[in-house]
């Protein structure tokens, strides 16, 4: 009896010692990858609709058909704001989102730019959602270990490790898309992980995934994160989404908040003397830190909203109130548009005159004026030559040129490419409008 007592205690003791060890064991597992993904996994989440495509691929005009689509997204703002890939969102008619506690929403496609193929969107979230933590990729070492965290295959929330194989890649995925400076990396990138983050050691979002390489094995890649949230700035920005303007142009200082590069004339950040050199620390008692930290921290305002503001001059701390005002109006006479944008002041040219100097153009606009300041100026144009076409369109009427104005704005297009006959020789450059600069 009391040996069975002996090994019923001995046993107890054991048994324990086992419900002891795994929480001591499973800490111990804890590792810099497990922390960065326990940190991050909730501000991911995973995006599926369905979308008309044509049944032919080479033949626009075919019969339509309906697949099914997904992809990742990461959110940058507690309201609902998540970035992702536009070719993710492209075409879907009703966008669904599932978030990490596994309920799904809907959301609405708030901004995009087909050119770096990305895209912001709105959840329509009733509460906070977590916001995965920003890094920078202007640091990064070839070698160095990076996670990707996405709905693979439509199995949401995989994670895959690797290493950065690669910088400044340039990748043509299809006849009409193509990606500038990228990561490489053979951390494994599958169908369904666009738009959601590459990681690195510490959690930090280092960079968003895009694109496999088709048929190979191991190589995926990432636009940078910096050159992302340049372009996130622009497609957050309260002038885009909300039709408010400030006029304040700022860069992060990751230390003491946005230094004000500059400020546009006669905008209300000019009325209240913000000046070039000062530090905005905080909006309405928000901390900021980058040109998208601002904007983010004035959306959803109205114009004639006043803002309260506290910058940083000669050491010392100033509050002010900043009021919204309604984003410029664009709608000006072809003329003008002419002028303010691009620097030109221009009129049709007969046909007969274009084709005596280049038969294959349907005609062109005269230059007649060029501003000094503006972008044709930067670009060469001068008076005598004959504009023959902007982008992928020609430049018949001033209308042409209005309605690619229109479209690079619309689209995000970019620095818009540009023909001019000088005598009998095609010259062309790249223009951005003074419009789009701001």
């Amino acid at each position: 009896m009391r040996c069975t007592r002996f090994f019923a205690v001995v046993a107890a003791i054991a048994c324990g010692a086992a419900l002891i060890r795994p929480a001591a064991a499973v800490e111990s597992r804890r590792t810099a990858i497990v922390r960065a993904i326990e940190s991050t996994r909730d501000s991911v989440v995973n995006i599926h609709g369905q979308k008309f495509v044509p049944a032919g691929e080479d033949d626009p005009g075919a019969e339509q058909r309906k697949v099914n689509g997904m992809g990742t997204g990461v959110v940058i703002d507690p309201r609902g704001y998540v970035v992702t890939n536009y070719h993710v969102v492209e075409g879907v008619r009703r966008i669904e989102v599932t978030l990490a506690s596994g309920r799904t929403v809907s959301a609405t496609l708030v901004s995009h730019d087909p050119r770096t193929d990305l895209a912001v969107i709105k959840v329509a979230a009733d509460a906070p959602l977590p916001v995965i933590t920003i890094g920078t990729s202007s640091d990064l070492m070839i070698g160095e270990t990076v996670l990707a965290l996405g709905n693979a295959f439509g199995y949401e929330h995989t994670v895959t490790r690797g290493i950065i194989s690669a910088l400044h890649r340039d990748v043509e995925v299809s006849r009409t898309q193509r990606y500038d400076d990228l990561i490489q990396t053979d951390a494994s990138i599958n169908p369904g992980n666009s738009g959601g983050p590459l990681l690195n050691i510490n959690g930090e979002m280092i960079g968003i995934n895009v694109a496999v390489r088709a048929g190979a094995q191991g190589i995926g890649f990432a636009i940078p994160i910096d050159k992302a949230l340049a372009v996130v700035t622009e497609l957050l920005s309260v002038e885009r989404v909300d039709r408010t303007w400030h006029g304040i142009v700022g860069r992060g200082d990751g230390q003491r908040g946005v230094v004000v590069e500059a400020v546009h004339g006669e905008s209300p950040a000019e009325t209240i003397g913000v000046k070039a050199g000062d530090v905005i620390t905080r909006v309405c008692d928000l901390p900021v830190a980058s040109q998208l930290d601002l904007e983010r921290a004035l959306l959803g305002r109205k114009a004639g909203d006043s803002v309260p503001v506290t910058v940083l001059r000669a050491g010392a701390e100033e509050r002010l109130d900043l009021p919204l005002a309604a984003a410029r109006d664009l709608s000006l006479t072809v003329e003008e548009r002419c002028w303010l944008e691009l620097g030109l002041r221009v009129e049709a040219v007969p046909l007969a005159r274009v084709q005596k100097l280049q038969s294959r153009y349907r005609g062109g606009l005269l230059v007649r004026e060029v501003r000094d300041d503006g972008p044709a100026t930067e670009q060469g144009i001068r008076a005598g030559d004959i504009l023959v076409g902007l982008h992928v369109w020609e430049t018949i009427t001033g209308d042409n040129v209005v309605y690619v104005l229109d479209k690079a704005r619309e689209d995000n297009l970019g620095p818009l490419k540009f023909y001019v006959l000088r005598g009998r020789e095609t010259l062309f450059g790249h223009l951005t409008s003074d419009t789009l600069r701001r």
